[in-house]
This record gives structure tokens, sequence and C-alpha cells, in this order.
């Protein structure tokens, strides 16, 4: 898993036409970090990419592949998400039955684990499976569509996670954020202690381009905490 403060560019933005070209545009700008956003239509309610997509991707990159499951019963399809180049697999805590024994199987498939809070859940639904994820991924929008107005209330949910696995004598896991990241967001959510922004809209989507824009988020985590 890359270190240090990582821009994680969401291919939920990216033009589909033009997937493979603009995913090497952002290795171009610097991404080693890319997140696919698995979503069901029923989890959330939005319909987007599967197993072809992570499969093409993994044959045009070596980047580091970060797979989020935003679906009921996401134990179903851990197996088939590993075996098509997941490098992490993140499921949902409110969507997972058995959330300690899902976050077991994705290590035994040879994948970091991830676990995702959505924006109302609280920090505390994780104090029991703290010591088995390498990540933790704080919603700051409601998960199902791009392009949503960040949501800091559940920025202290960042602090909280940490503080929690300080209390525990165990290694904090790396805190993700996701969700209205932008060159303001995202330097605020830093200083909570934050080391992985995945950006979609403000990559992908916002003018000048994609080089241009990798640089303002990096510059922004740079010069602002």
């Amino acid at each position: 898993m890359p270190g240090g403060r990582v821009i994680a560019p969401s291919i939920l933005a990216a033009d589909y036409a033009r997937l493979g070209a603009e995913v090497a545009e952002a290795e171009a700008a610097g991404a080693e970090w890319f997140q696919l956003d698995v979503m069901d239509g029923h989890f959330v309610p939005n319909l987007t990419i599967g197993l072809p997509v992570l499969e093409s991707l993994r044959a045009v990159t070596d980047a580091f592949l970060d797979v989020h499951l935003m679906i009921d019963n996401p134990g179903e399809f851990l197996e088939p998400f590993a075996a098509a180049g997941a490098d992490m697999i993140t499921v949902h805590q409110e969507a997972s039955a058995h959330l300690h024994g899902d976050l077991h199987r994705i290590r035994e498939l040879g994948c970091h684990a991830g676990v995702a809070l959505n924006p109302a859940t609280p920090a505390e639904t994780l104090s029991e499976v703290l010591g088995y994820v390498d990540l933790v991924l704080v919603m700051t929008v409601n998960p199902g569509f791009g392009g949503q107005k960040f949501i800091g209330e559940a920025v202290p949910k960042i602090s909280t996670v940490l503080r929690m696995a300080a209390d525990r004598g165990i290694a904090p896991p790396v805190i993700q954020v996701d969700g209205g990241i932008d060159p303001t967001s995202a330097p605020v959510c830093a200083a909570a202690g934050a080391s992985s922004f995945v950006a979609g809209s403000s990559v992908f989507r916002w003018a000048p381009g994609i080089a241009a824009n990798m640089a303002a988020l990096r510059s922004s985590l740079a010069v602002h905490v």
C-alpha cells in the first residue's frame, strides 16, 4: 500500500470511453492508487462497474487498485474481486452481516482489508474489528453518486478512529476519506489524520484537466496542513 499522503483518483468520475487513457494520464501526473466504486443498486441507489472493469484495469496498470464494495452481502463477492486483481477490498460496516469474518477472508485472499463507515454511522461501531483492518474509509458524502457536497460533520470520526486504535495499543489503520474531496476539503481531513484522499470529480471532471487537478490537490495538502 502506498505510504504517506496519497491522492486516489476514483474512476467513478472518469470518462469510460477513454478509461485506459485517463488512468494513464493520472498515473503520469503522479497517481499510484485508484479507487473502483462497485455499486449494486440495493445498498446504494446506483449501478456501476464490476469485475470486467477491474480485470481490464489490472491488465494495463501496476497501480494500487482499491475496490470499494458498496453492495449487499459483500462476503459473497470477495473471492472474485481478489482474483480479478484487487490490491485492497473495502466492505461497509452497514452491509456486512459478518464483518469480522469478511475482513479475515479478505486478508486470507492476499488483499489489504478495509472497512467503510457511512456519514451517520458512529466510529465506535468498529471497536471490535480495528485490529483486523488496514484501512478505515470515512465517507464524507452519502454513498451512491459522485459530485456531492462534502459533509464536514463526518471529519471528527477520523480522530476518533485513531484514538480508539491508540487506546487499544494497536497500529493505527490508514484513514481514507471519500466524498467531495477537493483542494478545500482535503486539508481539513488531513489535519484530522487522514492520509488517503479519494477524489473523483476534482481529478477527472474539473478544468483545466487531470494533471493540473492532481497538482492542485497535492499542493493543498502540502501547503495548508
